[in-house]
């Protein structure tokens, strides 16, 4: 067959085509390393090795592929999880982005109810004590008809079964902590932990020296007596005390100043007033129509406070120092609070830590 100069001309660029069109696919194919990176992906220090892509190309024959229209890389959040290369994910469409939905609007039966939560109130336990010296105060006085019971104690009392003396009606104990400014009752913390486990409210109370500094003994209180919460007022102990080193009986008003000083730093560091306890013949000599807005706590084992201490508002009687009860081998002293339950326990909310 012979060609003509145009049959010619027409397979030099059919050939042409050809090899421009092998040339375009390959560079398709075989694009060098991203440039891109996440920040959850290090870039390792070693070059990664590309393979000869076209060579492989060439050897067999291309598949047919149906082009799709291109989309847009995902992000990946910002992690710091894993690190080095990690194996090429397909990249999957993202979604059209959806509506952004209104934020439901609540209404007002639907606002959660807040409410307060219930003081709790310990269990007030009746009075089962017996009495080694038993004292007929009459039935109208009678601390039998307080409602709230409890107990002082000291190194005396030993070991004390405080689950024991809580059932026989120790609802609170005043636990003996510091005399004068450098002696604790050895007894003290272990009384004040094992009180506060069997479910007594607690206070501790301080025995004043008049042959100390009322700074230094309270500094010592302070010292030895925590601050914790729900504990009772403390209380500082006034009275005449032969069998003690100090016998000094300084002047009413040096009385006065002396315990003014002592309750006023104990007030500042615990944020309660402390509670006077004292006797008949301290109060007489010292007390009378003193501190009147303070709280007493008056000894009484013969005849009822308001004979013993006229006109004397009072929160503690202590009726008997011969007391008996299980969970304790000796004696000990017995106490009545004067009001009802609800006053002790409306009591024990106002003035408690």
């Amino acid at each position: 067959m012979r060609f003509t100069t145009v049959s010619a001309i027409l397979l030099a660029c059919a050939a042409l085509a050809s090899c421009a069109s092998r040339s375009g696919m390959d560079e398709i194919l075989a694009p060098g390393p991203s440039s891109e990176t996440t920040s959850s992906i290090a870039r390792p220090n070693s070059p990664v090795p590309t393979a000869d892509i076209k060579s492989e190309l060439r050897a067999a024959p291309a598949p047919q592929m149906a082009m799709a229209a291109p989309m847009q890389e995902p992000s990946f959040p910002e992690t710091e999880s894993f690190a080095g290369p990690q194996p090429s994910m397909p990249v999957m469409p993202m979604p059209a982005a959806m509506p952004t939905a209104k934020p439901a609007i609540m209404t007002p039966a639907e606002k959660p109810v807040i409410r307060k939560a219930a003081i709790v109130r310990g269990e007030v336990f009746a009075r089962r004590f017996r009495d080694a010296k038993p004292i007929n105060f009459g039935r109208a006085t009678s601390p039998k008809q307080l409602a709230v019971h409890g107990v002082d104690v000291s190194r005396w009392q030993g070991d004390i079964d405080w689950d024991k003396l809580r059932s026989q009606g120790a609802n609170f104990a005043y636990i003996k902590a510091t005399d004068g400014g450098d002696h604790l009752d050895p007894m003290f913390k272990k009384n004040w932990r094992e009180a506060n486990e069997a479910g007594l409210r607690r206070g501790a109370y301080h025995f004043f020296y008049w042959c100390r500094t009322a700074g230094e003994q309270a500094d010592w209180f302070i010292r030895n007596v925590p601050k914790v919460a729900g504990a009772l007022p403390p209380v500082i102990d006034v009275e005449y005390n032969g069998e003690s080193s100090c016998t000094r009986r300084p002047s009413r008003e040096k009385v006065l100043e002396k315990m003014k000083v002592f309750m006023d730093k104990l007030e500042r560091h615990y944020g309660q007033r402390p509670v006077i306890y004292t006797a008949p013949d301290f109060y007489r000599d010292n007390l009378k129509g003193e501190f009147l807005d303070y709280s007493f706590w008056l000894r009484a084992v013969a005849q009822h406070p308001g004979k013993v201490y006229p006109g004397r508002k009072w929160v503690f009687w202590q009726y008997s120092g011969s007391g008996l009860s299980h969970g304790v081998a000796g004696r000990i002293d017995l106490n009545a609070f004067h009001g009802s339950e609800e006053d002790w326990h409306d009591w024990v909310a106002d003035k408690s830590s």
